[in-house]
């Protein structure tokens, strides 16, 4: 019977080590989304339902930028791959 460990070791041989590549501005606008989405929420849940249909409005606003950074940033680093391949 093989140990779990062996199993480990072929299954790292099968996948080359990648480095994580990470923007830091995702888990920003992530936190800004979700705080502005409770803001809203209490507001709603106080009564004074204008500002929280105009936080609502800035949820979205922050939501579609942070949704942008990820595409913008996964085709940036996209393409260095690609470069950094052709280098080699």
């Amino acid at each position: 019977m093989e140990k779990m460990g062996a199993a480990d070791s072929q299954l790292e041989d099968l996948f080359e080590p990648k480095k994580p590549v990470r923007n830091p501005l995702v888990p920003v606008g992530a936190f800004i989304t979700a705080g502005v989405l409770m803001m809203g929420l209490i507001s709603f849940k106080r009564g004074n339902s204008q500002l929280g249909q105009k936080l609502m409005r800035a949820r979205v606003v922050a939501q579609g930028a942070t949704v942008a950074l990820m595409v913008g940033s996964a085709y940036y680093y996209g393409e260095q791959l690609k470069d950094s391949k052709k280098q080699i």
